[in-house]
């Protein structure tokens, strides 16, 4: 994709200015299908031919590398960019797309249909080029997007028993630690988490002082954070044993949110969520590659499950052959599938091996993203054409206040144009002394995002 927008910055300038000159005036009303005004044309010279506003238009994104933090750039600096009157900007220089994808220090000029996940765009006085397309004041020739925006925002690991329940419990609101976060998360339309802990104590406690159960009560918070799907298909599911498991799986459903990678049988667990916006389907498959909680089979409760490194054996053949099969049949009934592992080593920002060898296995069969949980750190992040793969989004809401990399995470937020994955978004926060995480900018945000290089 990118071969083909190799253009010069110069050619870009030209046409861009065509079509944001300082008479243009963006449209106000926040819709992807209507046009945007076009430029005032230039007085005609008796040397020069009269430019002509194309007749459609599409944002100029300026981008930078995926892991960087979230940029903001006023209009006129903006222009001058454009214009090549500015070539460096906050301690970028500004480049190719290639180098901006390569290079954290360089910035691009991309026209909207050459971009995807591996760039991340600049905001120009708030407004993304992505969300909100027809206010985005660069334009250049081009296709005008048309497709529906869609926003998906995934999180990490989320336990709210032990002692997140018993802080939030001191508040009468069981769902506090989510509150700091909730409007970032529900201002998604589709919001996915990995809750690490079950909803029952109806069995006996299988790891000890780590066996998690937060309240039923959390699900109403859930629910009001927007949250749309939760994978169960983790280590932690199983630990008040088979009956309580169950009880979780059945508490989620009836509080309006869709569970996945765990139930009563290997059909139930295996089986897919599926969520439809504006047209566009997506699909959720999540499972368990950590043990601890049981194997779902035929005729027994668990979670869907993959034997892998470093936690439960050599990688599986069978297991990976059931998991692909898994991901190619969901492939061919919605648009965009997104596959959930619990896997991974805790307390480390590299993937185990095993890791990049059963995501290239699940893109190949038809992954779009592959979002991982477990090792409690965040770990590095890949971008594929239209896909991505991120081993660990770190936790989300944890007690684990133990180490600064425990406390420390970030949202992957994406945005679609239909079933185009247009632009990756890594958002970092950091878990304070209540437990409840705060998206965090400048430095911190930068140190965070530098562990995932």
């Amino acid at each position: 994709m990118a071969a083909r927008w190799q253009v010069s910055l110069a050619a870009l300038a030209a046409a861009a200015l065509v079509a944001c000159s300082d008479t243009a005036r963006p449209s106000t009303t926040p819709t992807t299908t209507s046009a945007t005004p076009t430029a005032a044309p230039a007085r005609p010279s008796p040397s020069a031919t009269i430019p002509t506003t194309p007749a459609t238009t599409q944002p100029l994104v300026l981008a930078i590398h995926p892991t960087r933090a979230a940029q903001d750039i006023d209009l006129t600096t903006a222009r001058s960019i454009v214009r090549g009157t500015v070539r460096s900007w906050r301690g970028f220089r500004v480049g190719s797309l290639r180098q901006a994808q390569r290079s954290t220090t360089t910035l691009a000029l991309v026209p909207a249909s050459a971009a995807g996940p591996s760039i991340r765009p600049v905001t120009i006085a708030g407004i993304d080029p992505f969300k909100d397309p027809a206010r985005y004041p660069l334009r250049t020739p081009g296709p005008q997007p048309t497709a529906p925006v869609i926003d998906l925002t995934a999180g990490g690991d989320v336990m709210l028993g032990r002692r997140v329940a018993t802080a939030a419990a001191r508040t009468g609101d069981v769902s506090r630690p989510l509150r700091a976060i909730g409007p970032r998360l529900a201002s998604a339309d589709l919001t996915v988490l990995n809750l690490e802990s079950t909803l029952s104590r109806a069995g006996t406690p299988q790891q000890g002082g780590d066996s998690f159960a937060a309240p039923p009560g959390v699900v109403a918070g859930l629910r009001a954070a927007g949250v749309d799907v939760l994978s169960l298909a983790n280590n932690h599911t199983g630990d008040f044993q088979q009956r309580a498991l169950l009880e979780t799986v059945r508490l989620v459903r009836a509080g309006g949110i869709q569970p996945v990678g765990a139930g009563g049988n290997l059909t139930e667990a295996a089986r897919p969520a599926i969520v439809e916006r504006d047209g566009v389907r997506f699909g959720f498959l999540a499972f368990n590659a950590i043990g601890e909680t049981p194997r779902a089979t035929a005729s027994s409760a668990g979670a869907f499950s993959l034997r892998m490194p470093p936690r439960t054996g050599p990688l599986n053949a069978g297991d990976l052959a059931t998991v692909t099969r898994a991901v190619t049949a969901l492939k061919a009934a919605v648009d965009v599938v997104v596959v959930l592992p619990h896997w991974g080593q805790q307390y480390t920002h590299t993937p185990v091996p095993a890791q990049r060898t059963v995501a290239d296995a699940l893109t190949k069969a038809g992954a779009d993203l592959v979002i991982g949980g477990h090792p409690h750190w965040v770990q590095s992040v890949q971008f594929l054409p239209g896909k991505v793969v991120a081993h660990s989004l770190g936790n989300l809401v944890f007690d684990m206040d133990f180490s600064q990399q425990t406390q420390e995470g970030v949202l992957l937020e994406l945005t679609y144009w239909g079933k185009s994955l247009k632009a990756a978004r890594l958002t970092p926060y950091v878990i304070g002394s209540d437990f409840s995480p705060r998206v965090v900018t400048g430095t911190r945000a930068e140190q965070i995002l530098s562990d995932l290089r």
